[in-house]
């Protein structure tokens, strides 16, 4: 099936494991592979900094999980650090962007953000995104000496400076968090409205407020995160909110999960995947994201993601092309 729209093929690579997994080099390899194979975009899975022994607060919307979330590891789980994995993997590839789902940026003092992620985008030439989100762990935040109540306010707070040192030359802010006159940071990012922040959020206020303020792109949290008839339900809702809001929605990038389809043994088929592709895409998704089962060894995950790469690509026609 042929449809006629933009969209960008992602793959999702997992950077956590239950346990210590021996290596880590399983991931670079796929990591590697996608690069070669023409892979738009990776995207890293997840972050926690530490843990508390809660975690069933994960699934707690109203503390910023999911309903029936559920954690994938315990406490000790194995979580690389997003901006330092994503170093490495920019160091050992050359063209594919990264992203990562989510990052917990309110954790990180915002001028040391500002020049870490600007400094990787620069020595990348480029290709750095990053998706940020509130988070659902209190302890995460108290171990961070951090209020987890103003976890919103911080989040905005975060990007805001950001922003303004990416943005200005000499750069100045006010908040009840921080104030700064005449600061200078270099290098700037390479594009010049900063790297491109995709904001995680459910259809409510305060992330779509943060989406309209600060957003390149969209990952939608809740049920629309993991079922694409939520998502399909909730992209006019999201683009509603936006409009009221002020801003165009066309100009609000959609991330979403390319739904496969498996066979008896759960392998995932390609052309009948590839013929449901048209759903997210004719929706708005802007990037499919792929959590494919790729071989641990680099020829043969290249091998692997190229044939997944050329339907992909089959099934999807650029505007310009049409």
């Amino acid at each position: 099936m042929r449809i006629v729209k933009s969209a960008e093929f992602s793959m999702r690579f997992s950077t956590i494991a239950p346990e210590d997994p021996g290596t880590w080099q399983p991931l670079l390899n796929r990591v590697r592979a996608a690069d070669s194979a023409g892979v738009d975009r990776g995207v890293l899975t997840g972050e926690h900094v530490v843990f508390g022994e809660h975690l069933d607060n994960d699934g707690r919307p109203e503390l910023g999980g999911r309903a029936g979330g559920r954690q994938p590891t315990g406490p000790d789980g194995h979580f690389l650090e997003p901006l330092t994995t994503m170093s490495f993997l920019c160091g050992m590839t050359s063209r594919i962007r990264f992203t990562n789902s989510i990052m917990l940026a309110a954790l990180r003092r915002p001028v040391v953000l500002a020049k870490a992620a600007a400094t990787l985008d620069v020595l990348s030439g480029g290709r750095l995104d990053l998706g940020v989100g509130v988070g659902w762990q209190r302890e995460e935040y108290e171990a961070a000496g951090l209020d987890f109540d103003a976890r919103g306010r911080l989040l905005h707070h975060t990007l805001e400076v950001c922003e303004t040192l990416w943005r200005d030359q000499r750069a100045s802010y006010s908040s009840p968090e921080l104030s700064f006159e005449a600061i200078h940071m270099m290098p700037k990012p390479v594009n010049p409205n900063g790297v491109p922040i995709w904001v995680s959020g459910t259809v409510s206020p305060r992330p779509m407020r943060r989406l309209v303020r600060f957003g390149t792109g969209w990952i939608p949290w809740g049920k629309a995160s993991d079922n694409t008839d939520d998502l399909l339900e909730t992209i006019p809702k999201m683009r509603d909110a936006v409009s009221a809001l002020g801003r165009d929605p066309a100009d609000v990038q959609i991330a979403g999960k390319l739904p496969l389809v498996h066979d008896k043994h759960g392998i995932p088929m390609i052309e009948p995947t590839m013929d449901g592709v048209a759903t997210p895409v004719g929706a708005g998704v802007t990037a499919v994201r792929a959590l494919l089962p790729v071989p641990d060894d680099e020829h043969a995950a290249e091998a692997y993601i190229a044939e997944w790469m050329a339907a992909f690509r089959n099934a999807t026609v650029s505007y310009a092309n049409a």
